[in-house]
């Protein structure tokens, strides 16, 4: 994805979006379930339910932009398994998830010794 500004942060909201919701709306959940600031220049990315279409709201200086994806034959790769609302992506993982691969990749798993 080609920007016109270089992100200091990438958030991923947890939770699927109803995606009539637009800018206004959008902005609206960075603020209140996000606790953040929409107007920092942070990329802030939502996905619908059905997980083939991607929102990512940006404040670029002049004003918000909206950039939407829609897959055609596949899903995206949604860590909706994760416990906070919000997870920060890598400027790695951020290319991953756009390209549908997994942005997690395994989750550290905990054993108790049996002795």
């Amino acid at each position: 994805m080609k920007l016109f500004i270089k992100p200091s942060a990438v958030f991923l909201h947890r939770d699927f979006v109803d995606f009539r919701k637009s800018i206004n709306g959008l902005a609206a959940i960075v603020e209140d379930e996000l606790n953040r600031n929409a107007y920092t220049g942070e990329l802030f990315v939502f996905c619908n339910k059905a997980k083939d279409k991607l929102k990512i709201l940006y404040w670029d200086k002049t004003g918000f932009a909206l950039w939407y994806k829609r897959l055609e034959k596949q899903k995206f790769k949604w860590p909706s398994n994760i416990d906070c609302n919000e997870f920060e992506l890598t400027d790695e993982q951020f290319k991953w998830l756009l390209s549908g691969f997994d942005v997690l990749g395994h989750q550290e798993l905990q054993y108790q010794s049996m002795i």
